[in-house]
């Protein structure tokens, strides 16, 4: 039987080789191409405009949901083009800002000392919802971790924090915690939110998770996490001293009549009008007031001290190279 099959299909194979033999033999049409002929491929390139950042310490989509109406408000109103960027992580943001790719930056009061030792300047800085021109971190825990109470209870434990340039989200918690003599080197671990951006819901949802027994947040973080867990289970143990709040920048080199225009704008927004209050709303302010580079000098101070009390390096040269036991969260 297999053999019938065998010598039916060779059978097969030879009454169709005539016909793929003719087809071989058929000649194709030669197409000349001429070289000498070439097209570049254009990249497109974004058209000019001013570039403004919200520092990463939320999700990409949170940082674009908040700002946009914002951005575009102060293009209509000055006539300006104007272009959210979106950097991965603190320290490519100041980075950006070195380079010149960010021309207006929204960030906390630790980045800012840092964007103004590259000859960045403070023009405007923002009230917070509650009508503060001034923000707060917390120290976090689970509300079913027993075995922490008091704020001594920390010590030995592991502690997550936002990024090493976070304002409410590490320094001001490592100042609060040096106030009441308790050192970095008290911890077992101290660990940084990993990834690019969302790294306040990162370090408040490792908490809540138990992979971590204490975090640091701003003050209002918690409200970005609200709808993926239960706040009850969050305790906020402790809360630092407020410093100035968040502050806009304009980079070294910026055109000062530009930055005036802009500030302009935003000074021009009010919590009476309802449009305005929308925009201001979504941005999580409620007013944006005329700032300076003095306004800062209490960060600054509380920089030095945690530099001189703990040997602990808040402004390290690019990119961070926190204490040796300090490491990132995997």
């Amino acid at each position: 039987m297999k053999h019938h099959i065998l010598r039916t299909l060779l059978f097969a194979i030879l009454l169709c080789l005539p016909v793929a033999l003719q087809g071989c033999g058929e000649e194709v049409p030669v197409v000349k191409v001429d070289f000498s002929k070439r097209e570049s491929v254009k990249v497109p390139v974004p058209e000019p405009a001013i570039t403004y950042a919200y520092l990463p310490q939320y999700s990409h989509e949170v940082s674009y949901a908040r700002h946009n109406q914002l951005i575009q408000y102060i293009a209509k109103e000055t006539g300006m083009p104007m272009r959210q960027v979106f950097p991965d992580t603190f320290a490519e943001h100041i980075r950006m800002v070195e380079r010149g790719e960010i021309d207006i930056s929204f960030s906390n009061p630790v980045v800012y000392v840092q964007l103004a030792r590259l000859g960045s300047s403070a023009f405007a800085r923002i009230k917070e919802p509650d009508g503060r021109p001034a923000f707060r971190g917390q120290i976090i825990v689970h509300a079913q971790n027993k075995a922490i109470n008091t704020l001594d209870d920390v010590i030995g434990k592991r502690w997550i924090a936002v990024d090493p340039y976070s304002a409410g989200g590490y320094v001001y918690a490592l100042g609060y915690f040096l106030d009441h003599n308790i050192h970095a080197d008290d911890f077992r671990e101290i660990a940084f939110a990993p990834g690019p951006g969302g790294k306040q819901e990162k370090a408040a949802l490792a908490v809540y998770a138990g992979k971590y027994d204490v975090a640091s947040v701003r003050e209002g973080a918690l409200d970005t996490v609200k709808d993926k867990i239960n706040l009850d289970q969050i305790r906020v143990l402790a809360v630092t001293p407020e410093y100035p709040g968040w502050v806009y920048s304009a980079r070294k080199g910026m055109d000062k009549e530009v930055v005036s225009k802009i500030a302009q704008a935003m000074f021009k927004l009010s919590m009476d009008n309802s449009d305005d209050a929308a925009i201001l709303r979504k941005a999580r302010t409620c007013g944006i007031i005329p700032a300076s580079d003095s306004d800062y000098d209490t960060v600054r101070t509380l920089i030095h001290k945690i530099d001189v009390d703990d040997k602990t390096s808040i402004l390290p040269a690019l990119p961070p190279k926190p204490a040796q036991r300090v490491k990132n969260a995997e």
